[in-house]
């Protein structure tokens, strides 16, 4: 497989700038990957193809506002920062991409308009775009966390521009009712599980979960856990070489624990389907998976890349979004569903009009 098999043809309007107007009122495509079957269906019919004693895994962890805007000292320039992760609390060291790079050097300081009780100091280069920042403040530990958080945006990916035109704006306003673009995207650029603060993208699988379809999926007997990845800025990244073999995916932080490893020995041990929502997931459930299926309890880094062909040995079944092209996760995907139907499931949803990228549409691909 090489980079280009990925390529598919994507026009700019079906690449998804706002979530539906629920989480579960999303459109759904199901592929059935023994028959090549493709039914449309949407986001709240999922349970519909699940059994009492299936086990869905989710991913808890919570997104933070990554994104901060700050200008030099002395010539005022504009530079976008992107938090990575924390290095050192209580230093308050962080690990950061900044743009443009290169204007930004060690020893330069960051000033913030909305709080100029922070600094941003840069004491190190680590990639062309990367830096370690020390923040300096008068701020507790406790507070400086909160008050940097308040600095930040939404990480929303690139592709998410939204120039809003007046007819834009009134149809945003019929959905979205009483909420600011920007509380709208801090409320869904996060799931109902999101619990651990440390990933700059969100699962977006998750996203399209409720409290109502959870209540659905309870009722049919159907449970649910959750694992820990911490995705990092490798799932913005794009795969830029045409040989699979030599691409390298950023490392991310996964923590699986025994609750999960029993609830996916459970529903092997009765031969029922295991669920993974989210490219995330089904990476951190390979790299622990034995060659029997089983798992066990890990509290690292992975740095897997899953493209086709690809044993999976955990679950049976998959819950994702459609990912852009030439993306590690449409990779995944392909490797999960089989490259052919895959290929052919997202021609269809282009010329269905699914829509693409985190706040669109989703995929489910059972046996």
């Amino acid at each position: 497989m090489r980079l280009s098999n990925f390529k598919f043809r994507l026009p700019d309007e079906l690449i998804a700038q706002y979530p539906a107007a629920y989480r579960d009122e999303a459109r759904l495509m199901v592929l059935h990957r023994q028959s090549g079957e493709i039914e449309h269906k949407t986001v709240s019919d999922t349970a519909t193809f699940f059994d009492e004693g299936d086990l869905f895994i989710f991913n808890d962890t919570k997104t933070f506002p990554a994104r901060l805007y700050g200008k030099k000292e002395k010539t005022n320039a504009d530079i976008e920062i992107f938090l990575l992760r924390e290095l050192n609390h209580a230093n308050r060291y962080w690990d950061v991409l900044v743009d443009p790079a290169r204007k930004i050097r060690i020893g330069n300081k960051l000033f913030f308009d909305d709080d100029p009780t922070i600094v941003a100091e840069v004491i190190d280069n680590t990639t062309s775009r990367g830096r370690t920042f020390r923040f300096l403040t008068d701020y507790t530990e406790a507070e400086f966390t909160e008050k940097l958080y308040a600095l930040g945006h939404t990480p929303l990916p690139k592709y998410i521009r939204r120039p809003m035109d007046d007819a834009d704006k009134q149809a945003y306003d019929k959905v979205f009712r009483g909420l600011s673009v920007k509380e709208m995207d801090e409320e869904r650029y996060q799931t109902i599980f999101a619990d651990k603060v440390g990933a700059v993208a969100a699962p977006a699988a998750g996203l399209h979960f409720s409290k109502q379809l959870l209540k659905r999926m309870e009722i049919r007997g159907i449970d649910h856990v959750c694992l820990t990845s911490h995705m990092g800025l490798g799932n913005f990244k794009p795969v830029d070489v045409e040989d699979l073999t030599k691409h390298k995916v950023e490392s991310e932080q996964i923590i699986i624990s025994d609750e999960v490893v029993k609830a996916v020995h459970k529903t092997h041990e009765r031969e029922h389907a295991v669920c993974a929502v989210g490219t995330e997931v089904m990476r951190a459930l390979e790299h622990v998976a034995g060659t029997n299926g089983q798992i066990k309890e890990y509290n690292g880094w992975t740095n897997r890349f899953i493209y086709p062909p690809y044993e999976f040995s955990v679950a049976q079944s998959f819950f994702v979004n459609f990912y852009m092209p030439m993306s590690s996760q449409l990779m995944e995907v392909a490797a999960f569903g089989g490259y052919e139907q895959v290929m052919k499931a997202y021609e269809v949803a282009v010329n269905e009009g699914y829509r693409f990228g985190d706040y669109g549409d989703a995929m489910l691909i059972v046996d």
